[in-house]
C-alpha cells in the first residue's frame, strides 16, 4: 500500500512538473514548435510581458506606432486591474492583448485549484480592463505545469511560450546586448519574448529593451520579415 501511494504521488509529481522542461529554450522550440509560437516563416511574433506599468509601457506605445509596429502584450491581471486605462489604450492602438496570470508567481509553487485561481482572475482582468477576450497565455517565467496546461485550455487560451528572447530582464543588459541576444538564433517565423515592464526585473531595465526594439525591427524588416502579433503569426492551432 505505502509502495503504491509512493508510485502514485510520483506520478502525480510528475504530470504536474514534467511540462516544465518547456521552459528549456532548445528543447521547446525543436520538440514542441506549436508550444514555442512558431508560425509563419515570412513573419516575426513581437511580444512583450509583465504590462501594463505607468512608467514604461507609453514609452513603448510611442515608439511602436512610430516604427508601425502591432506586437502581442501578455498583461499580468493585477497591473491591468491597476491601470485599466493603459490596458484599453493598448487595445485601441492596435495591438493584442494575452494573459501572464494575475500575479507573476511560478505555476510548480501552485495546485490545480491555486492554478485555476490565478489564471480566471488574470483573463478576467485582462479582459474587464481592456474590453476584449484574450486568445493567448503565457506562464510567468515561461513555467509550464501540467495544470496549467489543463487550466489554460479549460478558460479557452492558447498557451504559448516564445523562440528567441533578449534576456531583457538581467542586469547589465544595453539595447545592443538585448539586440544581439534576440537576434542571435531568430528565424523567420520566431516568436520574440521582451519585456515593456519591470515589476519583476531588474529596476529600469526596460529601457535597454526599448533602446533595441527600433533595431530589432530594422533588421528583420532588412532581411524580409514582417513583423507584428500573434494574431497574425499563423501559429498552428493544438497548443
Amino acid at each position: 500500500m505505502k509502495r503504491s501511494l509512493a508510485l502514485a504521488l510520483a506520478g502525480g509529481l510528475a504530470t504536474h512538473a514534467v511540462p516544465a522542461l518547456a521552459s528549456i529554450g532548445p528543447l521547446r522550440n525543436r520538440f514542441t514548435p506549436t508550444l514555442a509560437g512558431t508560425g509563419d516563416p515570412g513573419h516575426v511574433a513581437l511580444t512583450f510581458d509583465d504590462g501594463p506599468h505607468p512608467d514604461s509601457t507609453p514609452k513603448f506605445l510611442v515608439e511602436l506606432d512610430r516604427l508601425g509596429v502591432r506586437a502581442t502584450f501578455f498583461l499580468t491581471g493585477r497591473w491591468a486591474a491597476r491601470c485599466p486605462g493603459l490596458a484599453a489604450e493598448l487595445v485601441a492602438a492596435g495591438h493584442e492583448v494575452a494573459v501572464h496570470g494575475y500575479g507573476h508567481r511560478s505555476l510548480l509553487l501552485r495546485g490545480p485549484r491555486g492554478t485555476y485561481e490565478d489564471l480566471a482572475r488574470g483573463r478576467d482582468a485582462v479582459a474587464s480592463a481592456c474590453g476584449v477576450e484574450p486568445e493567448w497565455y503565457r506562464p510567468p517565467y515561461g513555467v509550464l505545469t501540467g495544470a496549467g496546461l489543463a487550466v489554460a485550455k479549460r478558460l479557452g487560451l492558447r498557451t504559448v511560450l516564445w523562440t528567441a528572447w533578449g534576456e531583457d530582464w538581467a542586469a547589465g543588459m544595453t539595447a545592443q546586448s538585448v539586440t544581439r541576444t534576440v537576434l542571435a538564433d531568430l528565424t523567420g517565423g520566431g516568436t520574440v519574448l521582451l519585456h515593456d515592464s519591470d515589476a519583476t526585473s531588474v529596476p529600469g531595465s526596460w529601457r535597454a529593451t526599448l533602446g533595441a526594439v527600433p533595431a530589432i525591427v530594422e533588421i528583420l524588416c532588412e532581411r524580409g520579415l514582417r513583423v507584428g502579433p500573434l494574431a497574425e503569426h499563423g501559429v498552428p492551432s493544438g497548443s
